[in-house]
């Protein structure tokens, strides 16, 4: 049985997975919350296999959330789910640990296409969704500093500019520039480019 927690603030979207849901045999709704905070309650308690949430939702959005559950519960899946297909929303939930991302137009079977793959350890996005692969790049030979290849592993785990300051002892606009500085040597087109780039591409260090 695999057991679901959703996370939306429209209270009908909720009723009308759940309706959609029930008449599958190996899948129960055990929890759901119109906010963040109220997932991550019903999480610790419950311990569902996998996490339905919505991105924008009030008192703690859906990355932050998913960010915390992921650290304290590794094992859940997380699929998000959004109105939104802007490369940095997806690169933000995939960075925070989203195994899946589907859009809110999509049909109820791709909400269950999705929570089959993500059971697998597979990743599952829309189909209307264009990711780039960055593994693709040849950048091996891109001439990066120690300090810059520390600041991408960082961004590659969600860190932000001023985290990333604060882990390395240096100041914000020091960060911000070795950001550009990177992002010009890699021929990448701005700070969701980067964070996927970041995510997927490995350095030996």
């Amino acid at each position: 049985m695999i057991t679901i927690a959703i996370a939306e603030d429209h209270q009908s979207l909720i009723d009308g997975i759940k309706l959609f849901l029930e008449y599958e045999d190996d899948i129960k709704v055990v929890g759901e919350a119109n906010d963040g905070e109220k997932l991550l309650e019903i999480v610790r308690h419950k311990k569902p296999d996998v996490v339905l949430t919505d991105i924008r939702m009030p008192k703690m959005d859906g990355i932050t959330a998913t960010r915390h559950l992921k650290k304290e519960f590794p094992s859940c899946k997380v699929i998000a789910f959004s109105m939104f297909e802007q490369d940095e929303a997806i690169s933000q939930m995939e960075a925070a640990g989203a195994s899946g991302y589907i859009l809110k137009n999509s049909s109820l079977k791709t909400v269950l296409a999705a929570i089959h793959a993500v059971m697998k350890g597979e990743t599952f996005f829309d189909s209307s969704i264009k990711k780039v692969d960055y593994q693709k790049k040849d950048n091996t030979d891109v001439p990066l500093s120690k300090r810059e290849l520390e600041i991408v592993k960082l961004i590659g785990e969600g860190k932000t500019s001023q985290e990333i300051a604060d882990l390395l002892f240096i100041g914000k606009t020091t960060v911000d520039t070795h950001r550009k500085n990177i992002l010009k040597k890699l021929s990448l087109q701005g700070k969701s480019e980067l964070l996927r780039y970041s995510m997927e591409k490995k350095y030996d260090f």
